[in-house]
């Protein structure tokens, strides 16, 4: 998927202009077959289609095919057109993962669907050509990921159906050696599929598609008398590195939640989902201010810092850096005399060399700090602007030893660092805390051994949660007590709806049974006054009102504790 820059007015766009003449010709109907017609037809839109959004910006694919064209006139195949628009359907995606615009997920959806319906690569399997046939496997690759992110879970299963029909048949008729690759995509997309722990059903007994986007309704508003911060979510990386997660496609299933948590709900999407494939939009997507997103799978610690840096460098006033950590904890190694940033541990960053060993790395010479992990010292230079953390990991209490030189806003929400026995298994369907983050409900009903809920039901507690976040925004902006930079934080959608949901969680887990341990608690820096927030009365009698809801309250402590 490399983009080429193309020189405006070369031997591109004169293929443009040839083709028409052929297609506007006095005998081109006579001379063209209509299918090779339509063929070509399908081609200049896609020209006018590139040129008119990318100015110019185009792919090494096209410059082969366009040679072909000018060599053949009309010789184009149709696994050529196919792959045109899958090119075209990819540089949408790279531009929603760009800009975090949502509405080009809708584009790329439109191309690589109108691939399939037009059978575009019907034709590859007869030609004997594996590179061809990993066009085609690549391509579905491709159009899942789309899928995946718009929730569009029954085209995403009938697309796993016939990638694996057509792997079977790569395999059978190439003994090629990306056979186990193959394999394992299919093996990852599964996984990923069934990641969510809860399902919610319809009457008829079909799994209702939850989306975990930020709607209109989804953070609590902000009331008179709440006195927040005006600063607005900019840029958030979204950093993945935990041994062993269900994966696709360099998302891991934390990425691919905690990614949801900070996008809105699309404009219309249903509407614009049901136009035909390459159908020209009248109407421009209405403007989404999404924070910019980097989606880094596995950085090494110059990849993360280089992103770190740029992210930093070109953050707008009065606007906030996000960085979430779903990473392998890296604990030190030996005692040390002193207690600085470097001393706790940290998170891990990739490294071919390193032996990873269970959720540690052990390294031969003890007296020297890992290099290959981000410690809370790392970050300490971007704390010059306003900066939000959020640390999923087994080390996650190394960032509770922070320091604020700066003065900026500056919150870190860190994972417990242990879960119960009886939840650790799950830990490769990605993490609880990421969860309870991402879709708070779903969690609450995993912890309390639900897996699976009559869509009624499931609505009536999501109404009850709003009226929980509304009550936790309460008692956040009227503490007493409470540090200045939450209130800072408070003033930003989706910032004020990570702070409800984390407060939800840890009040959560404090009141239930199984949770008895300190590690098993998410934490923060700074330090939230618990009376006032995780373990006030008044929420902890909330959450045992959704509990009695769902016939769980056996589950929970009835009786706050004072001794945690």
């Amino acid at each position: 998927g490399t983009v080429v820059v193309l020189p405006t007015g070369d031997s591109f766009w004169r293929t443009e202009f040839a083709l028409k003449e052929i297609m506007s010709s006095g005998g081109a109907e006579d001379d063209i077959p209509q299918a090779e017609r339509k063929t070509v037809t399908d081609f200049c839109y896609l020209l006018d289609k590139s040129k008119q959004l990318f100015n110019g910006l185009s792919f090494g694919t096209y410059i082969s095919i366009c040679k072909q064209v000018l060599d053949n006139r009309y010789g184009l195949k149709r696994w050529q057109i196919g792959e045109i628009a899958s090119k075209i359907g990819q540089l949408y995606y790279h531009y929603y993962l760009r800009t975090s615009e949502t509405s080009y997920l809708n584009e790329a959806f439109s191309f690589y669907s109108a691939i399939r319906q037009r059978s575009y690569y019907s034709q590859v399997n007869k030609e004997d050509r594996p590179e061809l046939v990993v066009k085609k496997l690549r391509y579905y690759a491709r159009f899942i990921v789309v899928c995946l992110l718009l929730n569009k879970m029954d085209v995403v299963k009938d697309l796993v159906k016939e990638l694996s029909d057509e792997i079977e048949d790569y395999t059978h008729r190439f003994n090629t050696e990306d056979q186990v690759e193959w394999n394992l995509v299919l093996q990852e997309v599964a996984a990923f599929i069934e990641a969510d722990p809860v399902m919610v059903l319809n009457d008829d007994n079909t799994i209702v598609i939850t989306s975990n986007r930020l709607s209109e309704t989804g953070a609590p508003l902000l009331e008179q008398g709440m006195i927040v911060g005006q600063l607005a979510l900019a840029d958030a990386l979204i950093i993945g590195n935990c041994n062993n997660q269900v994966k696709f496609s360099e998302l891991t299933i934390d990425m691919f939640r905690m990614l949801q948590a900070l996008e809105r709900e699309p404009m219309n999407l249903a509407s614009q989902m049901n136009k035909p494939g390459m159908q020209e939009s009248t109407e421009k997507p209405a403007r989404r201010e999404n924070p910019h997103k980097y989606l880094l799978y596995k950085p090494t610690f110059s990849q993360l810092y280089t992103f770190l840096a740029a992210s930093f460098k070109e953050l707008p006033a009065n606007s906030v850096l996000l960085i979430y950590l779903s990473a392998t904890g890296v604990f030190p190694s030996g005692r040390s005399d002193s207690e600085g940033p470097y001393d706790f541990g940290g998170v891990l960053t990739n490294s071919n060399r390193d032996i990873i060993n269970g959720d540690a790395i052990h390294k031969r010479n003890q007296s020297y700090k890992e290099m290959h992990c981000l410690h809370p010292g790392d970050l300490y230079p971007f704390t010059r602007k306003p900066l939000f953390i959020i640390v999923d990991s087994s080390n996650s209490v190394a960032y509770k030893n922070f320091t604020n030189l700066f003065g900026q806003p500056l919150v870190c929400l860190l994972s417990p660092t242990a879960y119960p026995k009886a939840l650790q298994d799950q830990s490769q369907r990605g993490s609880l805390f990421t969860l309870f983050l991402n879709n708070p409900l779903m969690a609450f009903l995993f912890v309390s051994g639900l897996s699976s809920m009559r869509r009624g039901l499931w609505e009536k507690c999501q109404d009850y949660l709003r009226k929980i976040n509304r009550d936790i925004a309460q008692l956040l902006t009227h503490s007493r007590s409470i540090d200045q930079s939450f209130l800072q934080f408070f003033g930003d959608e989706f910032l004020r709806l990570l702070l409800t949901r984390f407060i939800f969680c840890s009040a959560t887990m404090r009141m239930h049974k199984i949770f008895r341990e300190t590690r098993n608690y998410p934490e923060s820096y700074p330090q939230l006054p618990r009376d006032e927030t995780v373990e006030n009365p008044h929420l902890q009698k909330h959450i045992l009102e959704l509990a009695s809801i769902l016939d769980v309250r056996n589950v929970f402590l009835e009786n706050t504790l004072d001794d945690y």
